[in-house]
């Protein structure tokens, strides 16, 4: 067991998917395809003598977030320029927020193993993005290439509070501020596209302790497998640091997802280097609260409060409320499916939408809304399985067809004579049968080789091509197995 305990506080930045960038009217264009360079303004491109204006939509987009996070509004709040000193922001500074962001003092809830957790947003405020580089080598020569395509995209930064002290409370808290803004329409949540981006800052201080230790932090995380392993790698790191006597430095990390390591890239800078001062070029961003309260009353069920919902109306476990509202279609496709099913438990739908839909779909690259499966036929399929009219292996099958085609369970069953045998006349007839076709084996049985039972009711299901019903089968074997010793 360490001494230490892990102190982590969360930076995201997410891309506001607005058609036009932050301050100019360029349109906003997939960073990962098409050509470089062919959405840049004189704006993005920081030409003498442009002027930036809001983006409406943004600030719109903005607000949603702060206010799903119970944030306080801030009814005035002020852009202010940020030094930055690289070539993929060509005016030589990034807009920003500092001094009056637009929302303070929020929270999320999320779940882990320790329970429920509240999570304190510290701030929430509006910037631009920067743009790309790509570092070259070749020929002997080292540039870079600059892409200016995503050089002024809306973006909001979301900060919290060093509240999170495990990576499991990361991981949670990181799905559900994703799920959130999904929720929302603001972010599709996509990583790997760079859409969202994750920043942990990373302290240890021993057990029991209140002071705070000294930080690193861990820059452009893009996937949350990526965010767990550079986590735990820290910690492990800074453990061994203080173990053996030395100091952590404060500085700015990467990772190395070749070596699985945190590599140092320059020392953290604080508010002081970036010499923030109010942007001259836009005066102070002044809401009205009609807006505020406009935008508030539109606000969807969010995840979290839907979750409990689930696990109070539905009686589902966290864990499997937690994976069916992390993607409101797959919410909407459950509530949908047990409206059309009848008197059945709602874990068996969840659990088959979490264990054949999930994997369909990863195997299949689908979204649930790009299913052919209609959540109603799903409901009805999972009650004629608690039914006892058809058995679970003939129910598989009966699926993947509907997925292939769109059609009733009741139409696939029909025409392939898929109903379960529950008429005991029939069971019983087909169990004599194979008793009397195996008499050695029946023999063994006798002779105390219990195990050849399961052997009996393999033959029995294969007789009757799967369809039997499993519990009126096994009585009925059990029972002529019996009588069958006398």
């Amino acid at each position: 067991m360490t001494k230490y305990q892990p102190v982590i506080g969360l930076e995201i930045h997410a891309v506001l998917e607005t058609r036009s960038k932050m301050f100019d009217d360029a349109p906003v264009v997939d960073s990962t395809h098409g050509a470089p360079n062919i959405a840049v303004s004189p704006v993005s491109a920081g030409m003498p003598g442009v002027l930036p204006v809001i983006n409406q939509r943004a600030v719109e987009y903005a607000l949603r977030v702060a206010l799903a996070l119970d944030c306080e509004i801030a009814l005035t709040s002020i852009f202010e320029r940020k030094s930055y000193f690289y070539p993929d922001l060509p005016k030589g500074y990034q807009i920003s927020q500092y001094q009056h962001p637009l929302a303070r003092n929020g929270e999320l809830t999320i779940h882990t193993s320790q329970g429920e957790q509240v999570v304190r947003i510290r701030r929430v405020h509006i910037e631009e993005d920067t743009g790309k580089l790509t570092h070259v080598e070749e020929d002997g020569e080292n540039y870079s290439l600059v892409d200016l395509n995503r050089a002024g995209v809306p973006l909001l930064e979301i900060v919290t509070e060093p509240d999170l002290h495990s990576v499991e409370a990361v991981r949670a808290y990181a799905y559900g501020l994703r799920a959130v803004l999904r929720y929302l329409g603001v972010n599709s949540g996509n990583l790997e596209k760079g859409l969202l981006r994750i920043e942990p800052n990373i302290s240890l201080r021993p057990k029991g302790s209140e002071e705070m230790g000294t930080r690193t932090e861990i820059k452009n995380l893009n996937s949350f497998r990526t965010l767990e392993r550079a986590l735990s790698y820290e910690i492990e790191r800074q453990t061994e640091v203080l173990n053996s006597g030395g100091d952590i430095r404060q500085q700015t990390l990467g990772w190395n997802e070749a070596e699985q390591v945190t590599v140092p890239q320059r020392s953290k800078e604080e508010a002081e280097d970036y010499r923030y001062f109010p942007e001259p070029d836009l005066p102070p961003l002044v809401l009205e609260q009609s807006w505020v309260d406009e935008i508030r009353a539109g606000l969807p069920e969010l995840p979290y409060t839907k979750q409990q919902r689930f696990v109070q109306q539905y009686q589902l476990k966290q864990g499997r409320a937690a994976l069916l509202v992390e993607d409101q279609a797959v919410a909407e496709f459950f509530e949908a499916a047990m409206g059309a099913a009848q008197d059945i438990e709602a874990r068996l739908v969840a659990n088959w939408i979490t264990g054949d839909l999930f994997s369909h779909m990863n195997d299949s690259g689908e979204d649930i809304e790009d299913l052919k499966l209609k959540p109603a036929n799903l409901g009805t399929l999972v009650q004629l399985v608690s039914s006892g009219e058809i058995n679970q292996p003939t129910a598989k099958g009966v699926l993947a067809e509907m997925l292939g085609s769109g059609r009733s369970p009741a139409e696939i069953i029909e025409e392939h004579g898929l109903g379960q045998i529950s008429d005991t006349g029939q069971i019983e007839a087909m169990v004599s049968e194979v008793l009397a076709a195996n008499p050695d084996e029946l023999a063994e049985y006798h002779a105390g080789k219990e195990q050849l039972a399961q052997w009996f009711f393999g033959q029995v299901m294969r007789t009757a091509q799967g369809q039997a019903n499993p519990q009126l089968l096994r009585m009925e074997l059990e029972r002529q197995l019996s009588e069958s010793k006398q």
